[in-house]
């Protein structure tokens, strides 16, 4: 009997740490996959913020009586506006793709979590025609 009870007791002080050890392996996984959660909602949000801005600048570019670098003005100001620290080293391209049409385009970075390491690249676009105005019969 008391053969037993020794036994049991080496077997148990065996063990001794295991969680400990189990901890140190799973506990960097999970916080990867956290920061990964992470920074994919920040490049989410930022790709957002960045479509925002094309749609503004192609909308006041598109306007009747309008030049392109009016589009260009208007995507930056909502960039500046609303993106914040959350869009960098942004830059707007404003085009004119065909006679009759505008095309604006939002291009930069998402911001990092990971020090030293570039934010993954955004790059979101907006298009459409000019409005004019039209006369029955006319195209």
């Amino acid at each position: 009997m008391g053969d037993h009870r020794e036994r049991l007791r080496a077997a148990l002080r065996r063990d001794d740490g295991s969680v400990s050890l189990e901890l140190a392996i799973v506990f960097p996984v999970l916080l990867l996959i956290v920061v990964a959660l992470l920074q994919y909602g920040l490049w989410f949000h930022a790709r957002t913020l960045a479509q925002a801005a094309a749609a503004e600048g192609a909308t006041a570019a598109r306007t009747q009586g309008a030049v392109l670098d009016d589009g260009r003005t208007r995507a930056e100001a909502f960039l500046a506006e609303h993106a914040g620290d959350l869009v960098l080293d942004s830059a707007v391209s404003v085009t004119a793709p065909s006679p009759g049409h505008v095309a604006v385009e939002v291009r930069g970075r998402s911001l990092s979590l990971l020090p030293l390491v570039p934010g993954p690249q955004i790059v979101q676009s907006a298009q459409g025609p000019v409005e004019r105005f039209t006369t029955p019969g006319e195209p």
